[in-house]
């Protein structure tokens, strides 16, 4: 529910922009808790797999609610994030991931979503960008 109100949302209003940031802040939370299971193969508290760290339900659930805050301020933001913490909740309570492993998952896709989504109309935004030759921030400003 929660990432279809992240994609939904900026392409009810029309807002391409935002619906990209959205699902690239998602897509790169998501890649980068895959990585993270390969390099440490945590038990989960239920011993089904040792897949456990990070969570990433719940990193998924907070880079849509932090995309949606960037992007459309602290009201459809306050709300996703008590979904998406919601979600982390949940995770712990069905014995899936450890506390810790929702820790990390929410910082993961909260840095995802305010990194990577930016204000709808801001006069002024830092955007990451990344090639074969590097990396960095382009920083642009309207007067």
């Amino acid at each position: 529910m929660l990432v279809a109100s992240a994609l939904g949302i900026p392409a009810v209003q029309g807002d391409w922009t935002g619906d990209l940031q959205a699902g690239g802040s998602m897509l790169v939370a998501g890649g980068a808790v895959y990585g993270l299971k390969r390099l440490f193969p945590e038990e989960r508290p239920d011993q089904s797999d040792r897949q456990s760290f990070p969570s990433g339900h719940t990193a998924v659930s907070f880079a849509a609610a932090a995309s949606l805050e960037n992007s459309y301020g602290w009201k459809p933001g306050l709300h996703a994030f008590a979904v998406a913490s919601f979600v982390g909740l949940a995770r712990v309570e069905a014995r899936k991931h450890h506390w810790y492993d929702v820790v990390a998952g929410a910082a993961i896709g909260t840095g995802s979503g305010l990194l990577l989504s930016s204000k709808r109309n801001r006069a002024v935004r830092l955007t990451p960008w990344a090639d074969s030759g590097g990396g960095g921030f382009a920083l642009a400003a309207r007067f």
